[in-house]
């Protein structure tokens, strides 16, 4: 079999095409609290939720960037990491 572009990108070591996996936890926990910010409008909950997303949204990426099974999930993983980050950033 030829590896081409496609091929390395999306495929794991075992020749599976993987674009989505199964959640782990801090990927589950990032969903739950991020939802759960628009329920709590404003004071110490809303900031301990964002705190708590936060730290599992760049748990999810660091992990993904430095653990993905393809290029792909790393790609995610690097996107999701400069996003969360610059979220933080005051311009």
């Amino acid at each position: 079999m030829e590896n081409t572009f496609f091929d390395s990108y999306f495929r794991d070591d075992e020749g599976n095409i993987v674009i989505a996996q199964k959640p782990n936890l801090p990927f589950l926990v990032a969903l739950v609290t991020t939802l759960a910010k628009f329920l709590v409008p404003s004071g110490n909950i809303y900031l301990a939720l964002d705190a708590v997303a936060f730290g599992a949204w760049f748990t999810w990426a660091w992990l993904e960037l430095f653990n993905g099974v393809n290029y792909f999930r790393k790609t995610l993983g690097l996107a999701v990491l400069l996003f969360v980050v610059a979220s933080r950033l005051q311009w």
